[in-house]
Order: structure tokens, then C-alpha cells, then sequence
């Protein structure tokens, strides 16, 4: 490591980083852009190895699509959270769309050319990010994480941040064992504050949480939590005119603009019918069944299937008394085993790594008339969608959301039918 090398930038790959060639050996560099001369400084890899991985540690030809980082903790050596602020947000749309594409083309042998669209939010791409995990240096300080390294870099803001995760106040304070604080600033102006202490946590709880309703109080750190208290305390979000309590410390979009552009997309590929079953399957505190359950109505049904116990708590909250919605508590796999009725439509939205082949062919086994799978990784999304074309179902549409700016990371909305339609 350290050894530095002046390399031609070749295209870009997934994960935040471009591919170049010394020697015959691959080099993945951070920091970098296509078509550029950089030096870069080896960061992992030693003599021997297949590839190395580097930062650009000084740009000797730069591309048209280079910027300023907007944020003075961006570059090399520095957070780990950001990935492309060296480039225009165009830019960063583009390079995200082809990473879908060459994933798209290697893991489902599928030649398209999709677009990545840019959501609502502000025009530098800056304050969208309503849910950050913050880690510990050994000072107490705050920061995030170098990339691929545990070494916390400290800061005193966020770029992607959101105003209210900003002006916590628990950047300016000291942490005394402290592993980690997650700050929540929920669509309805309510904010929570996690912290998970150091050590092994007690009575089994990750995080002891605290509710700060108002935005514009002052958040009392480190205060003496009850032991009932656990980290299933919620927070209030609005979609499509609907309230949603979801679990402060648990999975929800991070985008403000997200809830509704995933909703809207969702539903829009589906075109549901009155009278049809509807699987949701990941189904989290209930978002997509929430909106899509009057798509089917009347006489339509929607079964919600969800493994995480505060999730499933709040997906039963968020939808009690809607007609024809059950929410299944269960591992998705086991639950498409053991069985949970006809499904005419549905949407899937996994973790990071994707549904996989179980799940796959027992979704594909339904004969549902069509399929929307919500994703997080391009990677992950094409190994599925090649499964599925096994079992018969090709896709038919494909869009892509910006909604994660100044990372490598996008949303993508893929919709699945029969090959051959029945009946023909």
C-alpha cells in the first residue's frame, strides 16, 4: 500500500469507483472520472494480487464532469460517505445508470439503456438524508467512517445531511461510552435521538432511544432512559395523504422525496384492478400496502408479509381497519413455503442483497400476472431478474430514481410479467 501510480481512467463500476489498468493489472480508484489521468496511491492490494484498489490522489487530466466536492470532508482519506461529489449531479445520474446497465448486461445478459431520474430535493443535491448513523471516535467525538476502514473521520456537519439531523446538537457534544448515535428527523418534524453504548448491549437493546418532538428544542444528550424503553418508539411520516408510524430506529426511506416517488411508481407499474390479490412482500410498517390496498378495492384483498417484530407491530398499526389487508408475521421465504394464499399482483422491495432464488421461484410458482420489485442494488436486481426470466417471467419495464445524491447508490423500480401471457 501507499505505492502510487499514473493511470488513464477507464469506466466506471459499482460501488463508487472507476476501473483503470497498470501493467495489465486492474486498479479500482476512488475519487476518479471516466476519461481522466490521475495519480493514485494503492489503499488495499499488495504485490501478487488480482487487483488493487486506490484513490486518486491528484487529477493530471481532468473531465468536463468534474466539480468542486461541496463538502470540505469529501476526498481522498476522508468520509467515507460520499462518492461522486467530484462530479456534476448530471454526472452522477449518468455514471448510476450505466453501472445499472453493465449489471443489467453481465448478470441478466439484458442490452438496455436506462435513464436515472432526478427526484425533488435541493439543486445541490445537499440535505436529503433524513436518517444518519453516526459513529464514535475514541475522543467521543462523532463522524462517519473512511471508506472500508473502521477510523472515524469527525465532522461538525453533514453534507447530504438533513437541516434537522444537522442542528441536533449531537455533533457538538462528547459521547462518553458511546458506540454509535442514529438521529431520525421524520417528514412530521419529529426527531428521534439512538444511542447504542459501547460495550454489550444491555438486556439485549441495541439503542436507548430519545424522542425530541419539535425541531427547534434542544436535544437533551445522553439522558437517563427507563429500562422499558427500547428502540421500537416511532415516528410520523406522511405518503399520499396518509399517516404512517414507523419504528425510529427501523427501515424507512431516507429520501424525503422517496416514500412518494416509490409509491407512485409502484402503483403505476402494477395497474391494479378492483377484486385482485395483492402480495407485499418485505412489506416493512406497511407503506406500499397502505397506498395500494384502495387500488384493489372493492373486493380486492392485500397480504403484507414482514419478518422484523417492531415493523410488523406498526404495519398492523398503520393498517388497521383497512378492508381486505392482512399483515403476515414471518420470514418471507418461510411464509411463500408454508403458503399465503393467491397472489394476481406482486411487490417486492428485499434488503441490499436482493431476494434470492427461493424466494424467487416461490413468487414465480403464484403465476402472478405481474411483478414490481423495488431495488437498492443494481447488482443484486439483475442476479434476481435473471432468476425470474428461469421461471418464465421476462421484464417489461424499468425505471431508476436519484435518490440517494452524491453516492453511488440509486432505487430502481423493475416490473416482471409472464413470458408467454396466459391463456396463449
Amino acid at each position: 500500500m501507499g505505492t502510487e501510480y499514473e493511470v488513464e481512467v477507464g469506466v466506471v463500476a459499482h460501488g463508487g469507483i472507476c476501473v483503470a489498468r497498470h501493467e495489465g493489472r486492474v486498479i479500482f480508484v476512488r475519487h476518479a472520472l471516466p476519461g481522466e489521468r490521475v495519480r493514485a496511491r494503492v489503499t488495499e492490494g499488495m504485490p501478487g494480487d488480482r487487483f488493487l484498489r486506490a484513490d486518486a490522489i491528484e487529477v493530471l487530466t481532468p473531465s468536463p464532469d468534474r466539480v468542486e466536492p461541496p463538502c470540505r470532508y469529501a476526498g481522498p482519506g476522508r468520509c467515507g460517505g460520499c462518492d461522486w461529489q467530484h462530479a456534476t449531479l448530471a454526472a452522477q445520474r449518468k455514471l448510476k445508470a450505466a453501472v445499472l446497465a453493465e449489471q443489467l448486461r453481465r448478470l441478466a445478459h439484458l442490452d438496455l439503456d436506462p435513464v436515472v431520474e432526478a427526484v425533488p430535493g435541493a439543486e445541490d443535491g445537499s440535505g436529503w438524508r433524513t436518517r444518519v448513523r453516526f459513529a464514535v471516535d475514541r475522543a467521543g467525538r462523532l463522524g462517519l467512517r473512511k471508506s472500508r476502514s473502521h477510523e472515524v473521520v469527525t465532522i461538525t456537519e453533514c453534507f447530504i445531511a438533513h437541516p434537522a439531523v444537522n442542528g441536533s446538537g449531537v455533533l457538538e457534544a462528547i459521547w462518553s461510552e458511546t458506540a454509535e448515535v442514529a438521529v431520525t428527523a421524520a417528514g412530521s418534524g419529529e426527531r428521534a435521538v439512538l444511542i447504542r453504548p459501547s460495550g454489550p448491549p444491555a438486556h439485549g437493546r441495541a439503542a436507548r432511544p430519545r424522542m425530541d418532538p419539535l425541531l427547534d428544542t434542544d436535544v437533551e444528550l445522553m439522558p437517563d432512559v427507563p429500562a422499558g424503553v427500547s428502540a421500537t418508539e416511532r415516528v410520523v411520516e406522511r405518503v399520499g395523504g396518509r399517516v404512517y408510524a414507523v419504528p425510529a430506529g427501523g427501515f424507512w426511506q431516507v429520501h424525503p422525496a422517496a416514500a412518494s416517488t416509490l409509491t407512485e411508481a409502484v402503483a403505476e407499474a402494477l395497474v391494479p384492478r378492483p377484486g385482485e390479490a395483492l402480495l407485499d412482500l418485505y412489506a416493512g410498517s406497511g407503506l406500499f400496502a397502505g397506498v395500494l390496498a384502495a387500488t384493489v378495492a372493492p373486493g380486492g384483498t392485500v397480504v403484507a408479509v414482514e419478518g422484523d417484530a417492531a415493523a410488523v407491530a406498526a404495519a398492523r398499526d398503520n393498517l388497521d381497519g383497512m378492508p381486505g389487508v392482512t399483515v403476515i408475521a414471518d420470514r418471507v421465504d418461510h411464509a411463500l413455503a408454508v403458503g399465503v394464499g393467491p397472489a394476481d399482483l406482486v411487490v417486492l422491495d428485499p434488503p441490499r442483497t436482493g431476494a434470492g432464488r427461493v424466494v424467487v421461484e416461490a413468487i414465480a410458482a403464484l403465476r402472478p400476472r405481474r411483478v414490481v420489485y423495488v431495488a437498492c442494488d443494481p447488482a443484486a436486481l439483475a442476479r434476481d431478474i435473471a432468476i425470474f426470466a428461469e421461471t418464465g417471467y421476462a421484464l417489461s419495464g424499468l425505471r431508476a430514481f436519484d435518490l440517494f445524491p452524491h453516492t453511488h447508490h440509486l432505487e430502481a423500480v423493475a416490473t416482471l410479467e409472464p413470458a408467454v401471457p396466459s391463456g396463449t
